[in-house]
């Protein structure tokens, strides 16, 4: 469980950065911007990293999302978002995924992966376990034959995503930084961002309720590749 001195940073940080101006970069040509190593700066990235989080629970599509999310943090223009599908990669499903989907032994699932890129940049990679005949036969053929998002092809079927697991895979500040200070940096220092910040399991269900695929989202360090909000 996170320290509550943890969720007041994120609660009243998210709020603050959400309205923040960021500048536009050189993150739409693949190159991630520098941030400096500042106290001040993992505080912004702790703030920003909840945003996301928070932006991403009270929604039914990741990739509508992460698309405003683009938009608003100028990650490329137009600020879209397509998924490029990983063709050389399976996880067969499990019995633990088979039972959470409702379906029997024997009825087919399929696997998808995808990397969901604006512009250039990678915001997340997906593993998708669906049930394709609770799709209609259109939606499956785009899924098989095109790189189409996901939420995106299923998006007429009015889904409603339940959330399984959200984990944050990376904290900005130090353990016990409320009670311990900080000595100061190099004021040359970059700030290193990991290549995975977040990682959410979900389940998307029918407006009856009845679930057709579980998704397993991994968030990059890509949505944080603008400039650090100036001062």
């Amino acid at each position: 469980m996170m320290p509550r001195i943890r969720r007041a940073v994120f609660a009243c940080g998210a709020t603050l950065l959400w309205c923040l101006p960021v500048c536009a970069d050189d993150s739409a040509g693949g190159r991630t911007p520098a941030w400096p190593d500042t106290f001040v700066t993992r505080v912004e990235a702790v703030a920003l990293l909840q945003t996301l989080n928070a932006n991403l629970l009270s929604h039914d599509s990741a990739t509508l999302t992460l698309e405003r999310w683009c938009d608003v943090h100028r990650l490329a223009s137009p600020a879209r978002v397509v998924a490029v599908r990983v063709l050389d990669r399976d996880k067969p499903v499990s019995t633990e995924q088979r039972r959470e989907l409702g379906v029997t032994a024997a009825e087919p699932i399929r696997y998808r992966r995808v990397r969901l890129l604006c512009g250039t940049v990678v915001l997340s990679e997906a593993d998708n376990w669906y049930v394709p005949g609770r799709l209609t036969a259109e939606m499956n053929k785009l899924l098989d034959g095109t790189d189409t998002p996901f939420g995106k092809v299923v998006q007429a079927l009015h889904f409603q995503r339940h959330t399984l697991s959200s984990t944050l895979l990376w904290f900005p500040l130090p353990e016990g930084w409320e009670m311990n200070p900080i000595p100061p940096k190099d004021p040359s220092a970059v700030l290193t961002i990991p290549s995975e910040l977040l990682q959410h399991r979900a389940l998307l269900t029918l407006p009856d309720g009845t679930p057709f695929s579980e998704v397993v989202e991994t968030y990059t360090g890509g949505v944080l590749a603008f400039r650090v909000p100036a001062p």
